[in-house]
């Protein structure tokens, strides 16, 4: 297989990892060079009440730069699969106008222009890559939405992995209008899934909320790629992807 420069698009600090982790480390350990580039992860000094709801009820004070803190995770998490981090300046959508948990996950405002400006910021990092993967916006977040339709117009030759926690609760969910049809193919990440977990253990301020704390991080993966293989009817625990072109195993 040809190895070459991977790069993932993650729309926050961690969907990478915890979606397509067992993936990527399989790129680096085949000899491609893999960078994944998270989208929104800007520090705001100012931040909305409930942007700063999402840092409280974790148990942070408000003079922590709960940013900063999450890009600092992203990075240690990384080294586990042999992946480089680069952050882009730009904003969630809780400091975007976006006004509760319910908000996020209702379709975007239409006063929200992030698409341009995240369009300028990826183009150079899709631009020379040999391969790239995004999230297909399961779960229906709207920057994971933004981030879809982004990437979609930039490398319509993109694999899509199916967006984790999400695919935990809902494992039959849609992936969004934007994604381009194609083929599913397993990637096996048996070997690789104590790295993807403790990648994703690094993330301290995430994993309480998302999987109930970090013991339940290797369990609840491994148990979503037995369950990801139960569907497609693979031999062993994958990652599920759309339009797998240039994998390992492919």
């Amino acid at each position: 297989m040809s190895t070459g420069l991977a790069v993932a698009v993650s729309p926050h600090l961690d969907d990478a990892v915890f979606s397509a982790g067992g993936t990527l480390a399989a790129l680096a350990a085949a000899g491609w060079r893999v960078r994944v580039v998270t989208c929104f992860t800007a520090s705001v000094a100012d931040p909305s009440p409930f942007a700063l709801s999402t840092q409280l009820d974790k148990g942070l004070t408000a003079d922590v730069d709960y940013m900063a803190l999450r890009r600092a995770e992203d990075t240690a998490a990384l080294t586990h699969l042999g992946a480089e981090p680069v952050h882009l300046p730009l904003p969630e959508a809780p400091h975007r106008g976006y006004t509760s948990a319910p908000d996020l996950f209702a379709g975007q405002h239409a006063d929200d222009g992030v698409a341009e400006p995240l369009t300028g910021a990826l183009a150079p990092h899709l631009d020379g890559a040999d391969l790239v993967l995004a999230p297909q916006a399961i779960g229906d977040h709207v920057d994971h939405r933004v981030v879809v339709d982004v990437v979609a117009a930039l490398r319509p030759d993109a694999v899509w992995w199916r967006d984790a926690p999400y695919v935990l609760r809902r494992p039959d969910a849609p992936p969004w209008r934007g994604v381009p049809p194609g083929p599913e193919h397993p990637a096996d990440v048996a070997a690789h899934l104590d790295a993807k977990a403790a990648a994703a253990r690094c993330y301290a301020t995430q994993v309480g909320f998302q999987f109930g704390g970090a013991d339940e991080v290797a369990p609840a993966l491994a148990a979503l790629a037995r369950a990801e293989a139960d569907r497609v009817g693979a031999p062993g625990p994958c990652e599920v992807l759309r339009g797998a072109r240039g994998l390992p195993g492919r």
